[in-house]
């Protein structure tokens, strides 16, 4: 489900076109220190200008059949310290079924503008009639939190589309959030002058290792 109506402290950017962080400002991440800042902060961006490559994201499960699944799903909040992505669901959908199976996801956003592309890897945990799924909702406009109280589930067979729903409290029931915690950032900048590549790993106990790779 992709409804990007939400409650947020930070004002959205109004421009007429995506919002991209500048070229230059990828360009002048010349160490991997940098490169790691420029990602959290995209991420950041992400939640607050809806006009970001990164208010949008795609993420991968696998089935209890083994098969692959992949959605776009809108960022929510970010926590960097963390390093945690706050995606919203439907509890009743299919992807909250592939997460109980395989925790393990991986995430990936592409900036086309800035032709920057970061991936990551990460373990999944659902959140739902807990005090995290609680301030969510609150924190969530009325348009948005009318999308859980449709009927039938999402993804259901029906005979044409149906009505679309109203707000209704009795949504929360079907709302769930997908805290999503990186272990694996990759990172890749195509520029004209050569390619970059990194990526950034973070073992037991949090230790980070840094390195470049070749594009």
């Amino acid at each position: 489900m992709i409804n990007d109506t939400t409650a947020t402290t930070v004002q959205n950017p109004q421009t007429d076109a995506p919002a991209s962080m500048p070229a230059d400002d990828i360009a002048d991440a010349q160490d991997l220190a940098d490169v790691l800042a420029t990602s959290f902060r995209l991420f950041a961006r992400g939640v607050a200008d809806r006009r970001s490559a990164f208010r949008t994201v795609t993420v991968a499960t696998v089935g209890a059949d083994a098969a692959p699944r992949i959605r776009t799903m809108v960022l929510r909040r970010f926590d960097a310290a963390a390093r945690c992505l706050m995606l919203h669901t439907d509890l009743r959908s299919g992807k909250l079924t592939d997460i109980a199976h395989t925790p393990r996801v991986a995430v990936h956003v592409y900036d086309a503008r800035a032709k920057l592309q970061i991936r990551l890897s990460a373990k999944a945990q659902m959140h739902a009639g807990d005090a995290v799924a609680r301030a969510a909702w609150l924190a969530s406009a009325p348009s948005s939190r009318a999308n859980y109280a449709i009927s039938p589930a999402p993804g259901s067979e029906v005979i044409e589309p149906p009505q679309a729903p109203v707000p209704d409290e009795a949504g929360y029931t079907n709302f769930a959030v997908i805290a999503v915690t990186f272990d694996t950032l990759e990172w890749l900048y195509l520029h004209h002058s050569g390619h970059r590549r990194a990526r950034f790993s973070w073992a037991d106990g949090n230790a980070l290792h840094s390195t470049w790779l070749v594009p």
